[in-house]
């Protein structure tokens, strides 16, 4: 499984310039996913490839961001860590067969309705100007939209994207009121029953350790990692 390349197909940049064998991803600055650098092979000159990736973000007003995976060229961390680009958001990549039903009734949907996007803002969002964009990057390729609602408003919500015999899994949040009480692992069944695809994939920061431990209880296990840098982070 290759998750660089299934992570970019399930959240795709509308803006992508290809340089070098790397693509420069741009999408309004929403989310690192499709604002990042994805570096897969060896440049022929690596000082000159992460220069024109940091004129390219200039251009654009946005930070250099590099998303640094299995697939990245060796050296490519170190040289980023000496241009004083700091490591961001560990990610671990985890894949299995999720089996069990949904054990309430949830909303399925081929597109975000409005409810859907708020409810994942409300947990996910970074900047205040991001649904319309978020909104255009999930849109990109087809996928499926899952909800838990009560009284009408979803409150745990979920995003599956099939990819060939895999299923990714994207966009899971759940508002802070509605938790523990199981609404994340319907959500989660729910995507992998309607899609009718068992096997799936997801992304979580390794920080999210609640998450992990859902995950894992529902047959996911780690299966690789990724990690941004970002120039002038903290």
């Amino acid at each position: 499984m290759d998750a660089d390349l299934l992570v970019d197909e399930a959240w795709p940049a509308w803006e992508r310039r290809e340089a070098g064998g790397w693509v420069l991803r741009y999408a309004g600055g929403v989310t690192k996913r499709a604002n990042s650098v994805l570096a897969l092979g060896e440049p022929d000159d690596l000082d000159a490839a992460i220069s024109a990736a940091e004129a390219f973000y200039a251009e654009r007003g946005a930070p250099c961001a590099f998303s640094i995976g299995a697939g990245a060229p060796p050296g490519l961390d170190r040289a980023l860590e000496a241009r004083g680009y700091a490591l961001v958001d560990p990610t671990v990549v985890m894949a299995g067969a999720i089996s069990g039903r949904p054990s309430v009734p949830v909303r399925v949907e081929e597109r975000p309705w409005r409810g859907w996007l708020e409810t994942w803002w409300a947990v996910d969002g970074r900047r205040s100007t991001g649904p319309e964009a978020a909104e255009r990057i999930l849109t990109g390729v087809p996928a499926l939209y899952v909800a838990v609602e009560e009284d009408g408003i979803p409150v745990a919500v979920g995003r599956g994207v099939p990819q060939g015999g895999t299923l990714g899994i994207y966009c899971m949040a759940t508002l802070p009121e509605a938790r523990r009480r199981g609404l994340g692992r319907a959500v989660l069944r729910a995507l992998a029953v309607e899609s009718g695809m068992p096997g799936a994939y997801l992304v979580v920061t390794e920080r999210n350790t609640a998450a992990r431990a859902l995950y894992r209880s529902e047959g996911l296990q780690p299966k690789g990692g990724y990690h941004y840098r970002i120039r002038g982070a903290r």
